[in-house]
């Protein structure tokens, strides 16, 4: 040993070789994040134990919806009434300390009644514009299926592009901005089918299914304890608008190797390549398999990617956005069963 050399200097010598040498299976799995990401991981607990308090389940859903915000998404949740898709949206806006707001679709919704409109002021004798509720951070649209297209192509500049032109104006809304969609898939009258170009726009399509024996019996449970007192009650805003966008602009410097770009790319192009797809995924699909991937390895406090984040995101990115052959649809298979097929055989990267 070198006696000039401090004591200490010498231990983290030997501790820095022994970690360089992978003395030890444990030591090769250690490694130390370039982003700071403890913190953005904790909300994201605190958001799933809130919500977890009051729903029963749902958990795919609700990291879904988490996901979609830290990627600066959409969401579309489907699902039969009852399966509480509006409630779980209003429990995680209420987890924020910003503006919400709720639309009802309706038959007779016109786009004014969303985007706001220009009101006559005749004491400066001028038109003053009159903001309508899509100007918030997080809005909930409840039966989106229910307006009909000239409504629902309202949403179509503000979803992509964030701002709304009106008269010739230009209003850019705040951020973060949050547009979480339900509809029904049974029901069937009385509804306009969502073209194409507006599914596209959302990040997500989650679908929600009726819980099970076990969580059935606990709904009960804790629905019977509630008495008077109101389901949303217990929550109390805790991340801020500042907070949000923070943690949206540490997402986006989550690390992707190229050979994972390559997986997600040939999982694009198989899609455009299979018999049973009439339409494939487009490059904005890639996209957004890229970013909610980031935001799946984040929210597990990891600063990079993996491939099994992006085989999470394909099915909720995909199953909207590609076209099933009609032979197949008439054969009972969905767009999810081909996704899942197509995942299956591109090859995993190592």
């Amino acid at each position: 040993m070198d006696e000039n050399k401090p004591p200490q200097d010498h231990e983290k010598g030997l501790a820095n070789r022994a970690t360089e040498g992978n003395t030890s299976k444990e030591d090769s799995l250690q490694f130390e994040n370039r982003l700071n990401l403890s913190e953005l991981q904790n909300s994201v607990q605190r958001i799933k134990q809130e919500i977890g308090n009051i729903i029963v389940g749902q958990t795919d859903m609700v990291d879904m919806l988490i996901a979609s915000l830290l990627a600066k998404g959409h969401a579309l949740i489907e699902g039969v009434p009852g399966v509480a898709k509006t409630i779980t949206a209003k429990l995680l806006a209420k987890s924020f300390s910003v503006g919400f707001s709720r639309i009802q679709f309706t038959p007779d919704l016109m786009p004014s009644d969303i985007l706001g409109t220009s009101v006559f002021n005749l004491k400066d004798s001028e038109f003053e514009f009159k903001k309508g509720p899509i100007f918030s951070n997080m809005i909930l649209i409840d039966e989106i299926n229910r307006a009909p297209a000239k409504t629902q192509a309202a949403l179509f500049e503000v979803m992509e592009e964030q701002q709304i032109t009106i008269d010739g104006n230009k209003f850019i809304l705040d951020t973060p901005f949050m547009v979480l969609a339900t509809q029904n898939p049974i029901e069937q009258e009385g509804t306009y089918r969502l073209p194409e170009a507006q599914l596209d726009r959302f990040l997500f399509k989650i679908d929600v299914n009726h819980p099970n024996l076990g969580e059935e019996i606990e709904i009960l449970v804790r629905e019977h304890q509630l008495k008077n007192k109101n389901k949303t009650d217990g929550i109390t805003p805790f991340l801020t608008a500042s907070q949000i966008s923070e943690y949206q602009n540490l997402v986006t410097q989550v690390l992707v190797e190229e050979h994972l770009l390559n997986y997600i790319a040939q999982i694009i192009v198989a899609t455009r390549n299979n018999p049973f797809l009439y339409l494939g995924a487009s490059p904005r699909a890639s996209i957004a398999i890229l970013k909610s991937s980031k935001a799946f390895a984040a929210m597990n406090g990891r600063d990079f990617v993996t491939p099994e984040d992006i085989k999470r995101a394909a099915t909720p990115v995909l199953q909207h956005r590609v076209i099933v052959t009609p032979e197949r649809e008439m054969e009972g298979v969905n767009s999810k069963q081909i996704i899942r097929e197509i995942i299956e055989t591109v090859e995993i990267p190592r």
